[in-house]
């Protein structure tokens, strides 16, 4: 089972404190992260994936009784949001492609970049450049290049941002999969109630409490 434990984190820019003495544990159904605009969604989610060190406290992640190390925990997540980019001047495909590389000569896996080319609409446009695509089609491909490589760990944060309605079905699609998985953990970090209720339990940053 994946766990999340969260231990009296803080995240601080200067002088400005962002999240405050926060704990929580959390395994099980996908997990919401609620809150306003700039009520710490975006930075907690990044805490939980690395990609921001806590001023304070520790983000800790585990598989049963195993603590997953920062390289398990990198080999086993999947990461989307719109203020990750990928290559303007590659395709589809080829972004697919150089990420699965750079994977596979990590851990010699393969990877089915062309499944998820179809799975997240992409087919048509898989040969046009990322800069050059619409700013749906480049959320679909970040999607896409969090999910090849089948995580057990998924961080979405405002999924649904500039999708059309099919777009959010793929949401509610991925949603769906790792629902009632316990071997996987799904936290999705959004103010939107339809994105929100796609998990079994939300958590409010502003309150620090489940709602």
């Amino acid at each position: 089972m994946i766990t999340l434990q969260i231990k009296r984190l803080r995240k601080s820019f200067g002088t400005k404190n962002i999240i405050r003495d926060l704990s929580f544990e959390y395994s099980g159904d996908p997990l919401g992260i609620a809150g306003a605009n700039g009520s710490g969604k975006s930075t907690l989610l990044k805490c939980m994936g690395g990609l921001l060190s806590p001023t304070r406290g520790d983000v800790v992640w585990a598989d049963g009784s195993e603590t997953l190390s920062k390289e398990q925990l990198r080999q086993r997540m999947g990461y989307a949001a719109p203020y990750i980019n990928l290559y303007d001047e590659l395709s589809c495909l080829e972004n697919l492609h150089f990420l699965s590389s750079v994977r596979s000569r990590q851990n010699e896996a393969t990877y089915p970049v062309e499944e998820w080319i179809r799975k997240t609409g992409l087919r048509e446009v898989s040969a046009q450049p990322y800069g050059k695509l619409s700013t749906g089609q480049q959320q679909r491909l970040r999607l896409a290049a969090a999910l090849f490589h089948q995580p057990d760990i998924l961080l979405l944060d405002e999924p649904g941002s500039n999708l059309d309605k099919a777009g959010k079905s793929l949401v509610t699609n991925i949603a769906e999969s790792f629902q009632n998985t316990p071997a996987r953990l799904l936290i999705i970090a959004s103010n939107n109630s339809e994105e929100l209720d796609l998990c079994g339990r939300v958590f409010s940053v502003e309150n620090h409490t489940f709602v």
